[in-house]
């Protein structure tokens, strides 16, 4: 069961893919700053992972305008997220979980996704400036996508 509303988001460093290399990526760099919608994905190259992230880098603006910043985790390696991102003209800043250890501090494994392994369920939070989580979701199904009506909403709200 997903971390609840009103607890104290776990903090990690996570690294990312950019033109430049391997970069890391700190969710507090945030705190203080800006709210960040945090996003769990199970697998990149998949059919809804990939309708997911690219209508949400079609309106990202949305999120932009509330002041807020999207990050998206797999467990996936950085540089698979990269080739996806690529491909796909994702726009979002994607992370690597590959040791699981922040799906596993956000309590959103989803164990055995296809008889392949455990991979990050999909969900979804909206953590505050103060870096409190205001939004949690984790969807019933892989296949079931977060309702972002209702993100979108949390982050008007703070």
């Amino acid at each position: 069961m997903a971390l609840s509303v009103g607890t104290k988001a776990p903090d990690f460093t996570l690294k990312s893919k950019t033109a430049e290399g391997l970069a890391d990526v700190t969710l507090s760099a945030n705190f203080g700053v800006k709210p960040t919608v945090l996003l769990f994905f199970p697998l990149a190259f998949t059919g809804v992972c990939t309708q997911e992230l690219c209508d949400l880098s079609g309106g990202l603006e949305a999120y932009d305008a509330l002041g807020a910043e999207v990050v998206a985790v797999s467990v996936d390696s950085p540089f698979a997220q990269e080739a996806w991102a690529q491909k796909e003209g994702i726009k979002i800043k994607l992370v690597s979980d590959l040791n699981k250890s922040v799906t596993a501090a956000y309590d959103v494994v989803f164990p055995a996704l296809a008889g392949i392994g455990d991979t990050s369920a999909r969900a979804a939070f909206v953590i505050d400036k103060e870096g409190v989580i205001q939004y949690s979701e984790q969807t019933p199904t892989p296949k079931d996508l977060p309702n972002f009506e209702a993100v979108r909403a949390a982050l008007a709200a703070l």
